[in-house]
């Protein structure tokens, strides 16, 4: 009753009358915040021996294994099991990640708490953030290898902590500014939840009564991740933290269709940077990513310019000069980048990146006309039909590190190829069924209908190739 009483007094119900079992998973969150704290500094901790102990460690030797070599242990760890299934996470059941586990998160609250306590300045609020950050992410850590050396990993991750870190100390009481506007992949955890068949939903009749009613005034609800509760439609913000769970008797855990949110929701507030992020970023600068080091076309070109370089005296930026933080040199390893190296690998990438991003933007312009009078906000609406396959070619591009390494070990994976293919075709079917809903918003026609999501098709088999070049032709 004691309990009872307390959780009154914040405005929070211990069980509201419509209350589902997943519903009691939302208030049992709630009440375990203690425990959730020490979980996340559990995970802190193997966080940090991760970041910081390959990087002092010896070198593996080309008999090291993964149960050998801390440097390849914690290699398979980060890039082989821990980011491709929190993006997996995401889809299954939202940001939990980011609200239970995440270091980066956890750490920037931490701080935040006893901080300066600033207000968040409109710079930081720019919307084009999680686009831009995640380009430059991606292209830099092609740029120092980061899968495959330590010491990258701990100047790009360890400097997003360090980062998020000094974010919270200044802005923000007791908030997570970093998550909600900076850090690199909060635009991609945000697309991947809009899947998720799990969210907090929110009644907004309930919301209000509660404040007409007698149980008085409920103190502002401190959302860590700056999301407006009240009016939130979506799970793409929420962290899934559980503290709002029971709310005024009027937020629950629910279960909804995986459909819901990019179908009925993403249409009501178009964002072209959503569209950027989608279209240029997972589309393009990712394959893109992943693609060069086994691009026929870019070893053709190299070529080239190496034959005008020396024939022009410009010897020099064929060779490996530049620091491994800068471009990839270890001599040691028989692994290094030239500035001419360098400057194709990003050409490629961004040239990819607009390349597929253009023909993409044409299928989706196509089928938003098919729809009737063109309409920029439709292309950004149907552009969230493709957040399945763009998902999976992220998950296909990093699991491959994981692959590579086992079989290095000598695992025989005969099962890996038909398992690819039924992602791809999976992931492809789906983005094809959600173009199909979306378009059934605005259609007037079967025919328009199908017209739409038959372009929207285009785009997707365009995405899929991508990942058959690397897999089964490259």
């Amino acid at each position: 009753m004691a309990s009872q009483t307390s959780d009154l007094a914040h405005g929070l119900t211990a069980a509201p009358p419509r209350a589902l079992p997943i519903a009691a998973l939302g208030l049992w969150l709630r009440h375990h915040q203690r425990a959730i704290r020490r979980v996340q500094w559990a995970v802190i901790a193997i966080y940090a021996a991760l970041l910081i102990v390959p990087a002092l460690a010896p070198e593996p030797t080309r008999t090291s294994h993964i149960w050998s070599s801390v440097v390849l242990f914690a290699q398979f760890a980060f890039w082989g099991i821990w980011w491709p299934f929190v993006l997996v996470s995401m889809v299954l059941i939202g940001r939990t990640w980011c609200g239970v586990f995440c270091p980066e998160g956890a750490l920037s609250e931490i701080v935040s708490a006893r901080g300066l306590g600033r207000a968040t300045p409109h710079w930081i609020k720019w919307r084009g953030w999680p686009f831009a950050a995640f380009v430059a992410t991606t292209i830099y850590g092609q740029m120092v290898s980061v899968y495959q050396y330590p010491k990258p990993v701990l100047v790009i991750l360890g400097g997003s902590t360090l980062a998020a870190m000094a974010v919270g100390f200044v802005y923000g009481r007791d908030k997570r500014v970093w998550c909600r506007y900076l850090c690199p992949v909060n635009g991609v955890f945000g697309l991947l939840a809009k899947l998720a068949p799990v969210h907090y939903a929110v009644d907004r009749v309930a919301w209000d009564e509660w404040r007409r009613g007698p149980h008085g005034k409920a103190p502002a609800l401190n959302c860590a991740p700056l999301v407006a509760v009240r009016t939130m439609r979506g799970a793409s913000a929420c962290h899934m933290c559980g503290r709002c769970a029971g709310f005024k008797d009027a937020v629950a855990l629910e279960l909804r269709p995986t459909s819901q949110e990019v179908v009925r929701v993403a249409g009501r507030d178009p964002s072209p940077w959503e569209t950027a992020l989608i279209v240029f970023g997972l589309l393009g600068v990712a394959p893109g990513a992943f693609l060069w080091s086994s691009s026929p076309w870019l070893v053709t070109i190299k070529q080239r310019l190496a034959e005008w370089l020396v024939a022009h005296d410009l010897v020099f930026l064929l060779e490996p000069t530049l620091p491994w933080w800068i471009l990839t040199n270890y001599p040691a390893h028989n692994d290094t980048l030239s500035p001419l190296d360098g400057a194709l690998l990003v050409a490629y990438i961004l040239a990819t990146a607009v390349v597929l991003g253009a023909a993409i933007l044409v299928c989706l312009a196509a089928a938003a006309r098919a729809l009737g009078p063109f309409a920029a906000a439709r292309v950004h609406h149907l552009a969230q039909s493709l957040i399945p396959i763009a998902a999976c070619g992220v998950f296909l591009g990093l699991s491959a590190t994981t692959l590579g390494q086992l079989r290095a070990d000598g695992l025989s994976l005969a099962f890996v190829p038909p398992l690819r293919i039924a992602l791809l075709v999976g992931a492809s079917a789906w983005s094809v069924g959600l173009a199909w809903s979306v378009a059934g918003v605005y259609a007037r026609s079967v025919p328009a209908r199908t017209a739409a999501a038959t372009s929207v098709g285009v785009a997707v088999a365009i995405s899929a190739f991508n990942w058959v070049l690397m897999f089964w032709i490259w």
